[in-house]
C-alpha cells in the first residue's frame, strides 16, 4: 500500500500528464496511473493548439517538443459546393507559434512524461488500471486498483477520460448535453505536398474532415448517431462509394479501404460535471466535460484544465495543506471556456452537421455565412482565435522547485 504520495493521477492522457508533469515541477509526490501497457491509440486527438504550444514555451519545453516529427496547420479550409474556403488563419494570432502541430498523441504523451521524469517525485505506473476509490469516512483517500493494490495519497484527480470511472464511483451529477452525430476514422494514402491541406469537405449530403498527414490523410466521416451499425451493414464497397461521392478529390484513394477492420468508430457524447469534485477528488479533461471533436479542441481544453489545477493547488498540496477547500476554485476557473466552446460545438451541430449528416441536405451554392469569410477574408481571424487559443486561456502560474534533473534517471 503507498502511503508516501501527495497526489495520485487516474489517467494518462494529455489532462493527466500535464498535471503530473506540473504538480512534480512544483515538489509534489505524484503517482500517475495508466490502465494500458503503452500510450499507442490510433484515431486519437492529434491536434496540439497554438493554446498549449504556448504553455510548452513558457515551461521552456517547446523547442524539444517540435524536434519531434510533425506537421504543421497555419489555415483550416473548408470545400462547399465545389468552393475552397479559409475558415481559419491562424497567421494573426497573438502568439511565437501560429499553427496546429498534427503530431500522433501517443508521441505527445510520451514527450510528457520524458520531461516529467526529469522530476524525482513524479512516478508513471504502465498497466495500472483503477477500479474504484477508497474513503476515510466521506472524504476520497485514493484508489484501488484492478489488481487489488491500494495507493492512498491527500488528493486524487479524475483524468481517465469520458468513460470515467472515478467519477461514477464518487457520485459526481453530470449533465447530458446530447450529441447528434458519430464519427467514422479511417485512413487513405496521399501524394506528399509541400503545404499542409488540412481541411473538410461537406455540402454533398455528408461532411468528411481530411488532415493532411503527410503521405496519408487522417479522414473523419461525420454520420448520424447511432447510424455506423446500419452503414457497416451495407458493405465497405458502399462506403466506399459514399467516400468518393461527397468528397470526390478522394475517389482514386478508395480502394486502398478493403475491409471493416481499417474503420473506427468515434462515439460522439457532449456532456459536463455540475460539479467537477468532493473532498479529496477532482475531475479534469474528459472526465468533467466530453467534447465534440469539432474544432479539435478536447485535448487543448484538457490541458488548460490541468494547468488550472495546478496553478491553484500545486503550491498549498507541495507545502503539505489541505487542498478541499481548493478543489471548487479550479471549477469556478475553467466551467466558462467549457460551457462557451461546448454551446459553439452545439450551435455546429444544430445549424451545420443535423442538416447535413441528418437531413442530408445537399449544398449546391455557398451559404450566406461562409460567403462572408470569401469577401471578408480578415473575419477568419476570429474562429482562428476560438480554435486556436480558446477561451480564458491558462497560463504557467504553478511554482517550480527546482528538483529537474538534468539527465533522465536510468528505466
Amino acid at each position: 500500500m503507498t502511503s508516501d504520495l501527495d497526489l495520485i493521477v487516474v489517467g494518462g492522457g494529455p489532462a493527466g500528464m500535464m498535471a503530473g508533469l506540473l504538480f512534480a515541477r512544483a515538489g509534489c509526490r505524484v503517482l500517475v496511473l495508466e490502465k494500458h501497457a503503452d500510450f499507442f491509440r490510433d484515431f486519437r486527438g492529434d491536434t496540439v493548439h497554438p493554446s498549449t504550444l504556448e504553455l510548452l514555451r513558457e515551461l521552456g519545453l517547446l523547442e524539444e517538443f517540435l524536434k519531434r516529427p510533425h506537421d504543421e496547420v497555419r489555415k483550416l479550409t473548408g470545400r462547399v459546393a465545389n468552393e475552397q474556403i479559409v475558415i481559419a488563419d491562424m497567421g494573426h494570432l497573438p502568439v511565437q507559434s501560429r499553427f496546429v502541430v498534427l503530431m500522433p498523441q501517443w508521441d505527445f504523451l510520451d514527450f510528457l512524461a520524458q520531461e516529467a521524469r526529469h522530476y524525482p517525485t513524479f512516478t508513471l505506473k504502465m498497466e495500472a488500471e483503477a477500479a474504484d476509490l477508497l474513503w476515510d469516512g466521506d472524504r476520497v483517500a485514493g484508489s484501488r486498483l484492478k489488481s487489488g493494490e491500494e495507493v492512498r495519497a491527500p488528493l486524487t484527480i479524475a483524468a481517465d477520460g469520458r468513460t470515467s470511472i472515478l467519477r461514477d464511483k464518487a457520485r459526481l451529477p453530470w449533465k447530458d448535453l446530447s450529441a447528434p452525430i458519430d464519427v467514422l476514422w479511417f485512413r487513405l494514402p496521399k501524394e506528399k505536398t509541400a503545404g499542409n491541406e488540412t481541411g473538410g469537405t461537406f455540402g454533398a449530403g455528408a461532411m468528411i474532415v481530411e488532415i493532411d498527414r503527410g503521405d496519408y490523410w487522417q479522414c473523419a466521416y461525420v454520420v448520424p448517431k447511432g447510424a455506423a451499425g446500419e452503414i457497416e451493414a451495407k458493405g465497405i464497397e458502399a462506403f466506399r462509394e459514399n467516400i468518393a461521392h461527397a468528397a470526390p478529390e478522394l475517389r482514386s484513394t478508395v480502394d486502398a479501404l478493403e475491409e471493416w477492420d481499417q474503420v473506427k468508430l468515434l462515439s460522439v457524447s457532449l456532456d459536463r460535471l455540475t460539479c467537477w469534485s468532493r473532498p479529496g477528488l477532482l475531475a479534469i479533461g474528459d472526465a468533467a466535460h466530453a467534447m465534440s471533436p469539432v474544432g479539435g479542441v478536447g485535448i487543448n481544453l484538457a490541458i488548460q484544465d490541468a494547468v488550472a489545477a495546478a496553478n491553484i493547488l500545486a503550491g498549498p498540496l507541495a507545502a503539505g495543506q489541505n487542498v478541499d477547500g481548493l478543489l471548487g476554485k479550479v471549477q469556478e476557473r475553467r466551467l466558462f471556456p467549457t460551457r462557451v466552446i461546448q454551446g459553439v460545438q452545439r450551435m455546429i451541430h444544430n445549424r451545420v452537421l443535423t442538416p447535413l449528416v441528418v437531413r442530408k441536405i445537399v449544398l449546391d451554392k455557398v451559404p450566406w455565412p461562409l460567403r462572408i469569410f470569401q469577401r471578408l477574408p480578415f473575419l477568419s481571424r476570429i474562429p482562428a482565435r476560438l480554435v486556436g487559443l480558446g477561451v480564458r486561456r491558462e497560463h504557467i502560474r504553478s511554482p517550480d522547485a527546482g528538483l529537474r534533473r538534468a539527465e533522465l534517471p536510468p528505466p
